[in-house]
């Protein structure tokens, strides 16, 4: 597991190290970074820029950044320039790094990752890093895809002042994400920027596929405005289709302590290929998470995860692609970022809304399965619904702003009324009449806990336990399947976007359906049926009640 055993190394980085290497560099010559803008842009510098600094405001490792102000336009700008010669020093660089990755594939056997692939991805995106009309391109894309929110700012690029090596972008006022002091002194919250971040990299990482892979904190800037200002886009990677919603289902998994279920997403994720079985990693699983989890999910955070799979997963024939090892890398380093602002930060506790949400409301098959299996595996053999794993769903879903009640409701419903729900149904149909028992039943007791204790006597002719004979046990268990199911109906309502109204198109379908009528039938049928033994039960017990008095 050569990517994850790295991972406690990235993560313990210090953060004003990792920003002394990316942004205080030595420069190169401001006389060759002129020279290199007028000959790739093919003009004169002052008919560029009325103004340009004499000094570069930040260097990097493969160029430097220059304020200028556009004479055409008036417009002021950041001039990234490459650094002279960078190509071939990357390419020797690189060279002797992969002949150490095949000695390694070769003669170390306890890694089971293919190193020189590992180190054949990041080159690639080194040398898409040293190609600047690409990097405009990956503004330009990721700027479409993400700067729709509020909060998030991506900078415009300038294609007339642009070439391989000359980059123009519109320039951004703000402050460091790692200057902590200098973002409160406006007025700002370091961790509710941390937070955009993370919500933003969750929206890269596992809605479009297209994510930031170097986040350090001299590309994420805090606006006087609050706003989050992603920088530099050289870096970018793609995350496959199946494995985006593989990671969600994988961490509602681990959530809900579905270790089963967990191994099974590793052929999704293509750490395993089909043939491997994972029946012997699920104790591993298990012994790992079991300790891990006895905590809550706001007290884990990404490092311990990480490490913890390492430990567990260097034992078998696992396979780290290369798109994750950026994944781990982007998420190390957000931690980080968060774990300066506030030790006590955790990141799952803030991404595991975004994930609950998702497993809600996406119709994907995937996440859809995922859904009905943690709603419904257990039911069958417990006999009854878990309620409590719905309603721990809607708690964290609630808490992603774009969470929608409408559309927490239509997966399951499809599932249950389409041809593939058939083996669902009559699990629904005897949930549903346990559960409208609960509720008239429930307030019935309800009704008769709130009369006073010697009219109890009169009113139901010495019966103590109420107007239908049950053990104390059993009104209890009856009372608190009553109080959840209103839980979960409250925090529906309770949702900002919630309507009544909304659900009028959802009934109107449902309705249509021929099953659910056959549904609402059988649920009516067995509420009567349940309803009229337990008033016969009573009759029954009475005389026997009389005669035992006697």
């Amino acid at each position: 597991m050569f990517l994850i055993e790295l991972q406690p190394l990235i993560a313990q980085t210090n953060l004003t190290f990792l920003t002394t290497e990316q942004d205080a560099l030595p420069t190169f010559p401001d006389a060759q970074a002129f020279s290199c803008i007028e000959k790739e842009l093919g003009r004169p510098l002052d008919t560029i820029y009325s103004a340009i600094s004499a000094s570069p405001i930040a260097a990097a490792s493969l160029g430097q950044v220059y304020k200028a102000q556009l004479k055409y336009s008036g417009q002021v700008v950041a001039v990234k320039v490459q650094r002279p010669g960078i190509e071939e020093a990357i390419g020797l660089d690189f060279y002797l790094i992969r002949g150490v990755g095949i000695l390694i594939n070769r003669y170390v056997d306890i890694i089971s990752s293919d190193v020189v692939a590992l180190i054949d991805e990041f080159a690639r995106r080194v040398y898409q890093e040293l190609n600047y009309v690409q990097e405009g391109q990956n503004a330009r894309r990721f700027k479409k895809l993400y700067a729709d929110k509020q909060d998030v700012l991506v900078p415009d690029i300038f294609w007339d002042y642009t070439s391989g090596k000359v980059l123009t972008m519109e320039w951004v006022e703000g402050v460091k994400l790692n200057e902590q002091e200098a973002i409160e002194r406006q007025g700002l919250k370091v961790l509710d920027l941390v937070n955009t971040g993370i919500q933003c990299s969750l929206r890269q990482l596992l809605e479009y596929g297209y994510f930031h892979a170097d986040p350090h904190p001299g590309n994420l800037l805090a606006t006087p405005e609050g706003k989050l200002a992603f920088l530099d886009f050289g870096m970018m990677s793609e995350t496959p289709e199946e494995a985006r919603f593989a990671i969600i289902g994988h961490v509602v998994h681990m959530v809900n302590r579905d270790y089963e279920a967990m191994a099974r997403d590793y052929y999704a994720l293509d750490f395993l290929s089909p043939d491997v079985d994972v029946s012997p990693i699920v104790p591993a699983l298990r012994d790992f998470f079991d300790d891990a989890l006895n905590s809550t999910v706001s007290e884990l955070n990404f490092k311990t995860l990480v490490d913890g799979l390492g430990a567990v997963l260097y034992q078998y024939p696992f396979n780290v692609p290369a798109y994750y090892a950026l994944i781990l890398r982007s998420l190390t380093v957000l931690e980080g970022l968060a774990l300066y602002a506030d030790p006590k930060f955790k990141v799952l506790a803030a991404s595991y809304p975004y994930f609950a949400k998702r497993l809600l409301t996406d119709p994907n098959p995937y996440l859809r399965d995922a859904l009905i299996e943690l709603l419904f595996k257990d039911a069958l053999t417990l006999g009854y619904y878990r309620w409590n794993r719905l309603e721990n769903l809607l708690v964290q879903g609630k808490k992603d702003r774009d969470f929608s009640a409408k559309d927490a409701l239509q997966p399951v419903l499809k599932l249950l009324l389409g041809p593939d729900g058939k083996e669902l149904r009559d699990l629904v149909i005897k949930e549903a009449i346990r559960v409208s028992e609960a509720i008239i039943l429930g307030s019935l007791i309800e009704s008769f806990n709130s009369v006073p204790g010697p009219m109890r006597t009169f009113v139901f002719n010495g019966n103590a336990n109420g107007p239908f004979t049950m053990s104390a046990a059993e009104q209890q268990s009856l009372m608190e399947l009553r109080a959840q199911v209103i839980k979960i109906w409250g925090l529906l309502r309770s949702s900002e976007n919630f309507d009544p109204s909304l659900l009028q198109p959802i009934l109107q379908q449902v309705l249509q359906e021929p099953e659910a009528r056959s549904i609402g039938g059988r649920v009516v049928g067995g509420i009567s049926q349940r309803l009229a033994a337990r008033l016969l039960q009573q009759v029954l017990r009475a005389p026997e009640t009389t005669a035992s008095a006697a």
